[in-house]
């Protein structure tokens, strides 16, 4: 028995499976499915299996070292929420909508490091045809936000994320939506069949001086691979990354 998912069928996007109308009119369905279809209160729903002990652990150690961690840096988050307040007008942190487990919406956290209505201004920055929009010089990031993203103190507040269920320590890194949109290919998907995270191999990796197949690569072998020993490994080498600042923009 699965665990249910609140997503009614023939909709099942929440899952990882994407659906569309071919040019007879016929409903195709593409992508590797996370759970099974059962009939729930005489409507078809499809659940995801529940969590073996291994990913219970996972979620067990993510909440304590989330918990830990917002208690021991809470000093350094007053000091970066003072220096963004001086430096430049707007909010303290910025709230996004990004797709989490089985492509659910979820608000991510960070850090302002942008002028306030940047996001107004991504669509005349993207750069046509790749899929992940990290520009090497953005003008709208501002001198404090250069630095925090350089060491990825950005990233912190989504410890709260970690926090509520909605992020791992480890993970995919959480795309954007219009990101998502250009996932080419149906096992792409994949990705989210596990929480997005903080950090996973392509952190360690190069992380924007690695090119968007790349990326997705590591993505999928993460998924395919994952195991609690994978999961400490990366979050070993992921501090050292973070120390020098390499492929941070």
């Amino acid at each position: 028995m699965g665990r249910p998912v609140k997503t009614d069928f023939p909709d099942l996007s929440a899952a990882g499976v994407r659906q569309f109308m071919n040019p007879s009119g016929q409903l195709v369905s593409v992508g590797r499915p996370a759970g099974l279809l059962e009939e729930i209160g005489g409507r078809a729903q499809f659940t995801v299996p529940l969590d073996d002990a291994g990913k219970d652990f996972k979620r067990l150690f993510d909440f304590t070292a989330a918990l830990a961690a917002l208690v021991v840096l809470a000093p350094l988050f007053l000091l970066v929420a003072a220096l963004i307040k001086l430096t430049s007008p707007g909010p303290v942190f910025f709230k996004q909508s990004r797709p989490g487990l089985g492509r659910r919406p979820f608000t991510m956290w960070k850090f302002r490091t942008m002028v306030t209505g940047a996001e107004r201004q991504e669509a005349a920055l993207r750069v046509a045809g790749g899929v992940f929009f990290k520009p090497k010089r953005d003008s709208r990031v501002t001198p404090i936000g250069r630095f925090l993203r350089k060491y990825s103190i950005d990233e912190l507040p989504q410890f709260i994320n970690v926090l509520r269920g909605e992020m791992s320590l480890v993970g995919p890194r959480p795309v954007l939506w219009h990101e998502l949109e250009r996932f080419d290919r149906p096992e792409l998907l994949r990705r989210f069949e596990m929480k997005p995270g903080l950090t996973c191999i392509w952190q360690v990796s190069g992380r924007s001086n690695t090119t968007d197949e790349a990326r997705m690569r590591y993505d999928l072998q993460y998924v395919d691979e994952w195991s609690l020993l994978t999961d400490f490994k990366l979050l070993l080498k992921t501090v050292p990354v973070v120390v020098r600042g390499e492929g941070a923009v």
